[in-house]
């Protein structure tokens, strides 16, 4: 692969000079010979993100996109063209193996529902790219292992998409706030989500438009009889095709105090929850579950709601650290640090906005302003990763603890709320067959599940 030259992309911006006062630019890229080449499979909205933001930040030549959806496809290709050096609209391929095999690109992008992660991200590291895959890395706990088999066999930097570790206010917080001890001993944390982002609806069964092969959306998940396309939020209402809330946002917030407080796997996952409220649409995900995950003298607890109000305005989506001498909460959108003891003023951090560095940014749609600067130093991070050989800071590894850990708390929560103990080494759950049962899920046929030891 060629160096990367980072001197071509790192830009003067508050965002940046936030990392570099801690250090944690990395080193200077050497000269490179032409763009890096990239593709991306899955080009609905976050996946397009993601590539524009890697687009704003490296030398990158797209040189293919693959959906199955022919509308999203054609705009996504014209889209990119305005948006890279080049000028060109990328070769456009509905199956992901066949844009593998006739492109060859070095770095590959999956913005693809759930249920495909998995198989698109393990297919491109044996087909030599590195890659950069949206959380929840997979949807059951055996497809994950597997993909972290495959990054090391196949020596492949991959970089998870849970970019709070890369947002300029947490950085500086946890630097500030936990680093430096000013919680004192760390004994209880929450995450939390309670947006109203479950959708449940009733739509009726419809033909299946020609444009769009259902059939090979759906891919190793069960085939949904049609009711409308998936894209958006209808797909991760179903559990066939995710993990439901907890997979989608408490991968999140789990993920940055497991980065904050140096958390490896949980010694023991509990839940309970349900559809106990939104009980008249066709969802199928709970629309209220909390969940602990304990560790040694801490517990992080999980609660979601997607209906009511939050516990705190301020923070509908978000965590919240307590030790001895106060408490920092933190979300996409600010900081808090407040203390306990007497003569400690509280300390606030607000959002990184990069508008005026990246003025594309006002106008592309559906874009958060707020995350985009965070995804930009998460593939800043990625790229320095593979140029040093180092691990990137949302490694697989963390990312499949972070997914698994999720997925674990919908599996107690589906047995009852059974405490699980899960054992990485035997990739068992402790003492309990039918919960190890539920770790792999059965793939629709032709579609064979990934083994972590043999990928």
């Amino acid at each position: 692969m060629n160096a990367l030259n980072r001197r071509d992309f790192i830009k003067g911006s508050s965002a940046m000079m936030t990392l570099a006062s801690f250090g944690l630019l990395g080193m200077d890229f050497k000269d490179q010979e032409g763009p890096i080449r990239v593709a991306l499979i899955g080009t609905g909205w976050y996946g397009k993100s993601d590539l524009f933001r890697l687009i704003q930040v490296a030398d990158v030549e797209v040189v293919g996109l693959c959906d199955p959806d022919r509308h999203i496809l054609e705009a996504a290709g014209q889209l990119v063209s305005e948006r890279q050096k080049s000028g060109k609209v990328p070769a456009l391929y509905e199956d992901y193996k066949e844009l593998l095999a006739k492109e060859k690109p070095e770095f590959v992008l999956i913005g693809s529902p759930d249920h495909w992660h998995a198989l698109m991200a393990i297919d491109a590291l044996k087909a030599g790219a590195h890659v950069y895959v949206q959380k929840p890395i997979s949807v059951d706990v055996i497809e994950g292992e597997a993909m972290v088999a495959a990054a090391r066999k196949y020596n492949r930097k991959v970089q998870v998409g849970t970019q709070r570790k890369s947002t300029p206010h947490l950085i500086q917080a946890k630097k500030e706030i936990i680093d430096t001890g000013k919680l004192g001993k760390i004994s209880h944390a929450e995450v939390c989500c309670y947006y109203h982002m479950r959708a449940n609806g009733n739509p009726p069964v419809e033909p299946v438009p020609d444009f769009f092969n259902y059939d090979l959306w759906a891919g190793p998940a069960p085939k949904r009889p049609y009711d409308g396309l998936p894209h958006i939020r209808w797909w991760r209402t179903f559990i066939e095709y995710g993990n439901g809330i907890t997979g989608d946002m408490c991968v999140h917030m789990l993920d940055t105090v497991r980065w904050m407080l140096k958390l490896g796997w949980p010694t023991q996952i509990t839940s309970t929850g349900g559809i106990y409220v939104q009980k008249d649409g066709k969802s199928n995900i709970s629309d209220t579950q909390s969940a602990i995950f304990e560790y040694p003298e801490l517990n992080v607890v999980w609660q979601h709601r997607t209906w009511g109000n939050p516990t705190d305005p301020e923070y509908p989506w978000a965590f919240k650290i307590y030790g001895e001498k106060g408490m920092l909460a933190g979300s996409t959108m600010q900081a808090d640090f407040i203390p306990l003891e007497e003569g400690v003023e509280p300390i606030h951090y607000d959002v990184v906005y990069e508008r005026e560095e990246y003025p594309e940014d006002v106008d592309e749609e559906r874009i958060e302003l707020n995350a985009a600067p965070a995804t930009r130093i998460h593939m800043k991070n990625w790229l320095n990763a593979i140029e040093t050989d180092t691990l990137p800071i949302a490694d697989i590894e963390e990312g499949h603890i972070s997914t698994a850990s999720c997925i674990l708390a919908n599996i107690s929560m589906d047995l009852g709320g059974r405490a699980l103990k899960y054992d990485p080494k035997t990739r068992t759950i402790i003492g309990d067959p039918e919960a190890t049962a539920k770790l792999k899920r059965p793939y629709r046929a032709p579609y064979v599940h990934p083994d972590p030891n043999n990928v």
